[in-house]
């Protein structure tokens, strides 16, 4: 039954099924890995986005909220070839559209070759083509969501203790965190103050850090000015880590410039080489803008596939950050460790604060 479509910045209307009411727009992704739905679909760094799932079936062991990256679904919209009733029925429940009985082979083959592309979805009884291209009129650019870190990070500081004995303190600026971070820092016994994107240099002196961590998250680098304005004031006064956007936001603030991709990397099994030991490993990944110029940092790991930058560290500064998710909720665990040298790098590093 055609009761849903996907109208394309190309200018092409696509038939679909309706599986969760309603319309939205965003910007068209793809995702490859054939587990971890729940994970993707509760990644904020998805927020602004429309999800293509490239696996044709969705949803093949049912859905359980232990698995949940946030407390809601990100993406605007989902796509997939087939989507499973209890997948369907979790979408309708948060009141995000999805469609499948779409052909996602080919949807995949257009935003690799094109790149990702804006796009408006209507699904259900009432839907038209051209409510469907009413909401890709309303789709800005990705780099025109200047409220993206306002939707996706914390209303209050959060404090999550690791029940340690002795524990590090991490301060977690969140642009968009999945818990899976949280979660992997308190397993090493660091506490942690999970702060707003818009942070202070005061509200981080306040829970008085071993560690400035700052988190993935959705969209455009260049849309979190607070956090790389931290970023700067922070530099050699404590450690500092990232992952994914955090990454880039760091890069931004030693001088270096981020870009954005033609259709990003998304999936669990990106091969990453580290420059130094020319180990491969296999890496989570889920961002469309890369780190273009590290500034003051050394690149230390590259994708295998593209070259970009994977892993910026400076000793001078006590930073490392990585583009990948090494938390690896969905993928593979080969990349942990990144935790332990992290923490090892805040045990050890400078804290002026505490040495007074």
């Amino acid at each position: 039954m055609t009761d849903a479509y996907i109208a394309l910045e190309t200018g092409e209307v696509v038939t679909a099924r309706s599986r969760a009411p309603g319309e939205a727009y965003g910007e068209l992704v793809f995702t490859t890995p054939y587990t971890g739905y729940e994970e993707s679909l509760t990644d904020p760094s998805y927020e602004a986005q429309v999800l293509t799932f490239a696996y044709p079936l969705i949803g093949n062991y049912g859905v359980r909220e232990e698995r949940f990256e946030s407390d809601r679904v990100h993406p605007s919209a989902v796509v997939a070839r087939e989507l499973t009733d209890d997948v369907a029925d979790w979408l309708a429940e948060e009141g995000v559209p999805a469609i499948d009985e779409i052909d996602t082979r080919d949807l995949v083959l257009d935003i690799r070759e094109r790149g990702a592309m804006k796009c408006g979805i209507a699904a259900g009884p009432d839907a038209t083509p051209e409510k469907a291209r009413a909401q890709l009129e309303q789709c800005p650019h990705m780099s025109d969501v200047t409220d993206i870190g306002d939707r996706v990070t914390v209303d209050e500081p959060e404090f999550h203790p690791s029940g340690a004995d002795d524990p590090l303190t991490a301060a977690l600026i969140d642009c968009g965190t999945k818990r899976s971070i949280v979660d992997s820092l308190n397993e090493r016994d660091a506490d942690v103050h999970v702060l707003p994107y818009d942070a202070t240099t005061e509200d981080v002196e306040a829970v008085d850090p071993d560690l400035l961590f700052v988190s993935n998250g959705p969209g455009d680098p260049a849309n979190f000015e607070p956090t790389e304005e931290l970023v700067v004031e922070s530099i050699d006064d404590v450690p500092i880590a990232g992952i994914c956007l955090g990454q880039q936001i760091v890069a931004r603030a030693v001088g270096g410039e981020t870009e954005k991709m033609d259709f990003g990397h998304r999936g669990v099994n990106q091969p990453v080489i580290d420059v130094r030991s020319e180990k491969v490993v296999m890496t989570t990944q889920n961002h469309g803008y890369s780190v273009a110029d590290p500034g003051d940092m050394e690149v230390t790991q590259l994708n295998v596939n593209d070259d970009t930058s994977e892993g910026l560290e400076s000793a001078e500064h006590d930073i490392i950050t990585r583009q990948y998710h090494p938390e690896a909720h969905p993928g593979p665990h080969d990349t942990l460790d990144f935790f332990d040298d992290v923490l090892s790098m805040a045990e050890d590093g400078h804290h002026p604060a505490r040495a007074e």
